[in-house]
């Protein structure tokens, strides 16, 4: 299926039979004259050529959507469906008919049921004029509902919804929080936390999420509404059924009086509801650029050891090796991250939200359906709490709205996520350590010091990533399998992008110096080619 589309074909043929720079030299109606001109020219060549070695991503789902019933393992918010959130088939096929054409007339052909519209299904037939191409990336299969291999996640989402309010502080005393790391084979200090060592060490959430923001000639303080404790969505049936269907919601979250430092898995999970796309990464590049600035003319302290500027007594980066580039590479990762993620969302996973998993549980254990869901999904301890609390086996979402009307896999946010995180280290000095870090207390009002701590930036940079990923399982919209999977995505796309920007410079320079979240240290050299550090 993934293999069908024109565009793929045109890769596949027309630049195998047709040598690239010929091609984009056709480009151009009359003779370059200018050397300048023609420098820029073969610049741009040099870029493509080096992308178009890519190849196309095979297509590498489960079979959840060609083996089992009623489509019940994939993506069908909006769509028309019936009580049990069971699509209508002719509205599936035409949103696979359209997905398979690329045309914008047969997307305009889906049909709806609810209020909502389907979230830029489109996007993934798009090009890019930086980094590979959206359909050169892949992410590996997602877990089949009917194996035991989701069970941890699922089982983890539920527990997250358990222990949403409780406060980060609070984990090494909480019983609740002690019953879900021994439910998840793991212990309180690492339960809900990322792979990486900087997810493991020291507070649950990263120093970019507490630290005040430079802003203009001001400071904020990261303070944000919050919902109070409690706020659940979607645990009774009826109200599940229609958000399925795609209406809008009719109740709404009821906000804490006062604005709070981020404390709890709730606190987390409205932090990445009405965020911005990459709003974490250029606060956390605003942080580092204004860290302890001594004055205005060394107001970096945090500059990449391969900075040509670093040590020079002449010159200051600005454009270039300086705060703005670092701000502009954040927005043209992104767009390029989600480009890549919702290829792999629309055109090969079509994943179900974890909302609607959720629905599949509940109605299998309420023996109103009898879906082939694995028995270890069905019944473990995570779902028997739930069901003791609020009475019902469906996942409590912390949105109103539940999930955004696009399928799960990969995580747009951890694409973003791990696009910037190859920025961040790019262009600021990994090995730094952060002073004077600091935490909420027990009931985010204040940050107070955090002895004994003193992580790198690269770590805390881990851990950022890992927590906005998070936030949004926290919320209950994504399973920790689409957070790996993105943030890996977004990490590949996010060297890419660098690898055609490294090539722009005048300066002399070493190349620019990552280490990837699997502790990889990499070198993207100044000539594009990525190579061992």
């Amino acid at each position: 299926m993934f293999g069908s589309f024109s565009r793929r074909r045109f890769f596949a043929t027309s630049l195998a039979a047709i040598p690239l720079p010929d091609f984009l030299g056709k480009l151009v109606p009359e003779p370059v004259r200018n050397a300048r001109l023609q420098r820029s020219l073969d610049l741009r060549i040099h870029a493509a050529t080096l992308q178009a070695k890519r190849s196309i991503a095979p297509d590498n789902a489960n079979r959840d959507e060609s083996v089992l019933p009623w489509r019940i393992a994939c993506y069908a918010k909006g769509l028309p469906q019936n009580q049990f959130g069971e699509v209508q088939t002719s509205a599936y096929d035409a949103l696979l008919t359209a997905i398979k054409s690329g045309d914008f007339a047969d997307f305009e052909r889906i049909p709806r049921s609810g209020g909502r519209k389907q979230s830029n299904p489109q996007c993934g037939n798009s090009f890019h004029m930086e980094g590979g191409d959206p359909q050169t990336f892949s992410c590996p299969p997602a877990p089949s509902i009917t194996t035991k291999d989701a069970t941890p996640e699922v089982s983890e989402l539920y527990w997250q919804a358990l222990c949403r309010d409780v406060p980060f502080a609070d984990y090494g005393t909480s019983s609740l929080i002690q019953q879900a790391a021994v439910a998840l084979g793991t212990t309180v200090e690492d339960v809900f936390r990322g792979p990486t060592k900087g997810d493991l060490a020291g507070p649950y959430a990263s120093q970019f999420l507490f630290k005040p923001i430079p802003f203009g000639s001001g400071r904020m303080e990261q303070r944000y509404n919050v919902p109070t404790p409690g706020s659940d969505f979607m645990t009774a049936a009826n109200e599940w059924s229609q958000m399925q269907a795609g209406f809008l919601p009719w109740r709404a979250v009821a906000y804490d009086a006062m604005p709070r430092f981020i404390r709890t898995g709730r606190d987390l999970s409205e932090y990445v509801h009405y965020d911005f796309a990459y709003q974490a990464y250029l606060s956390a590049a605003l942080i580092l650029v204004n860290a302890n600035a001594k004055s205005i003319l060394n107001c970096n302290q945090f500059k990449s050891a391969n900075n040509p500027y670093r040590y020079s007594t002449v010159e200051e980066g600005f454009a270039t090796f300086g705060p703005p580039e670092a701000a502009d590479w954040m927005g043209r990762v992104t767009t390029a991250a989600l480009k890549a993620a919702y290829c792999q969302k629309w055109m090969v996973h079509r994943r179900l939200r974890p909302e609607a998993l959720g629905g599949l549980i509940h109605l299998t254990r309420t023996g109103t359906r009898p879906y082939p869901i694995h028995e270890s999904l069905l019944r473990n301890s995570a779902v028997e709490a739930v069901h003791q609390k609020t009475g019902s086996y469906l996942l409590p979402q912390a949105y109103p709205e539940g999930s955004p009307l696009h399928p799960a896999y990969p995580s747009g946010h951890a694409a973003i996520a791990g696009a910037c995180s190859v920025v961040l280290k790019a262009c600021f000095d990994g090995s730094m350590l952060l002073p004077d870090c600091v935490q909420p207390n027990r009931d985010g009002t204040a940050l107070v010091p955090c002895p004994n701590y003193f992580p790198t930036v690269n770590a805390e940079i881990d851990k950022l990533a890992f927590n906005v990923s998070m936030g949004r399982g926290w919320a209950g919209i994504h399973y920790r399998s689409d957070s790996t999977a993105g943030l890996m995505l977004g990490e590949e796309v996010g060297i890419t992008i660098l690898q055609d920007m490294v090539r722009t410079y005048s300066e002399k320079f070493d190349g620019l110096s990552l280490t990837r979240f699997d502790g990889t240290a990499i070198k993207i050299m100044p000539g594009g080619e990525v190579v061992l550090a």
